[in-house]
């Protein structure tokens, strides 16, 4: 079945959550923080807090200052922060990259620094399409991704949340030539990967296959479940 093609993150972010009634906002496994970066573009009366793990990319971060944006070097697993602070939390492809064994004391984390009524927007890849199948050859992430999914599920059985949605849609990705693929996604600081010659020339045999004049063009199968916090657990 073909699913919708969503070119916009931000847009489909603002078409579930009322972002006026949402102002405080903690992001979770922010990366370069490009969606809030946006956010905040749009909607100056909301403060976020984006917290990342990674050292070099926080430095990054820092390195370029945003009015109501607030960076942190801190995981979900343990958020520097009071419970009940934040209206809207956001784990945009984040919670596959926590630990398997912590993934339920992450979410039991933006539970606590959610007031009551308050959202959590989990954005998540899904282990599906002809991108995840060159990404697997040196990055399958088929474990973590549905352990992911499987933590949100026993988030809501345990009646610390309410799923207000869940939408499945594709997301459009291109890259101008191999070079700019290997930059943008082999070479991203987080995974520190470091390819043998024949891994690599494996990557570019799968991927070659898909360029055309303009570029390579693919579609990532994408989920968002949106939550609520019930107040009591």
């Amino acid at each position: 079945m073909h699913m919708p093609l969503i070119t916009d993150e931000l847009e489909l972010l603002r078409s579930l959550v009322d972002l006026d009634q949402h102002p405080q906002i903690i992001e979770l496994g922010c990366g370069a923080a490009q969606l809030s970066r946006n956010l905040l573009a749009r909607f100056p009366a909301c403060v976020v807090s984006a917290l990342e793990v990674d050292e070099r990319q926080h430095a990054k971060n820092l390195a370029k200052p945003q009015a109501g944006l607030h960076f942190l070097q801190a995981g979900a697993q343990r958020i520097p922060f009071e419970a009940g602070k934040f209206d809207l939390a956001l784990m945009l492809k984040s919670l596959h990259h926590i630990p398997l064994d912590m993934m339920d004391q992450a979410l039991g984390e933006v539970w606590r620094v959610l007031r009551p009524g308050a959202l959590l927007y989990v954005l998540e890849p899904v282990f599906a399409g002809t991108h995840n199948e060159i990404l697997r050859l040196f990055h399958d992430e088929e474990e973590v991704r549905a352990a992911a999914l499987r933590a949100l599920q026993r988030a809501v059985s345990s009646g610390a949340w309410q799923q207000e949605s869940e939408m499945a849609f594709d997301i459009p990705v291109r890259y101008r030539d191999f070079a700019d693929f290997e930059q943008r996604v082999i070479g991203v600081t987080y995974l520190n990967h470091s390819l043998d010659a024949s891994t690599l020339a494996a990557v570019r045999s799968r991927f070659e296959p898909h360029m055309s004049p303009s570029g390579a063009d693919f579609e990532r199968p994408t989920r968002v479940n949106l939550l609520r916090k019930l107040p009591d657990r």
